[in-house]
Formats: C-alpha cells, structure tokens, sequence
C-alpha cells in the first residue's frame, strides 16, 4: 500500500536553496512548498512559509517575474538559551514567471497561518466564454 492509498500525511522538510551565486547576507535560504491550482478564470497559488508574517513577507512583480521573500525570525527570546532547536529559522525564497494571460494589475494575495494564498486572475481574452448565435 502507498501513502496516497493510507492518507497519511508526509513531512516534507524545509529545502534549503542551493545555488552557485554568493549570498551577500549570512543565514540559510528555504525554497517554500507550492501548489497551484487552476479554473477557467484564475490561478491560485498556495506557498507554505511558516513562521513568516505579513510585515516580513515581501511580493515582488518586475517585467513578468514574481519573486516571493519572507524572512522567520528567531523564536526564542534574548534571555532564553536553547536546549533542542529543530526548527531552522532563515529566509524563504522562489520566483514564477508569469504568461501574458494573467492580468497582473488584479493579483491579490492573503497570509493566513503561515500559508499565502496568491490570486492570479486571468486577462478577460484568456477566459472561455459562449457566443450567441443571432437570428437573421
């Protein structure tokens, strides 16, 4: 039996971004999970960036290129010594590359627990529509 046919849930740890360029800030670099969805009249995007806020999360949109950023701070507080640190705290960070079929002045993005949700709708050309016959 799978683990699609038991349902159970997989932990999928935080993948650290490996790269060939030189970072200029100290710290790790995490590819945030995805999924993306799609209907006749828009794509949604979910990324899981826990521990991000909304005041640390930053959406970016140049020249068809949109570049998720966020940052988790550390937990603990200044006076407190760690004893068991299982959670890696850094950056997170991942670009799309966006088609000429999403209207991009109408992206719309929510933060909700530690999960964005992107609203990419689709420009009114890109969207299925019927045509009505006239008579005559």
């Amino acid at each position: 039996m799978t683990n699609k046919d038991t349902k159970e849930l997989q932990v999928k740890p935080k993948q650290e971004i490996k790269t060939a360029t030189e970072q200029t800030r100290p710290g790790l670099v995490f590819t945030p999970s995805v999924d993306i969805f799609e209907t006749d009249r828009e794509i949604t995007l979910l990324a899981d960036l826990p521990g991000v806020t909304a005041e640390n999360l930053t959406i970016d949109l140049r020249e068809s290129t949109l570049t998720l950023t966020g940052e988790v701070e550390s937990t603990g507080g200044a006076d407190e010594e760690g004893l068991l640190l299982e959670y890696e705290t850094g950056k997170y960070n991942r670009h799309f590359s966006l088609s000429n079929l999403i209207d991009q002045s109408k992206i719309d993005a929510k933060l909700n627990d530690g999960v964005l949700r992107l609203t990419l709708p689709k420009v009114e050309e890109a969207t299925p529509r019927q045509i009505k016959v006239k008579a005559g």
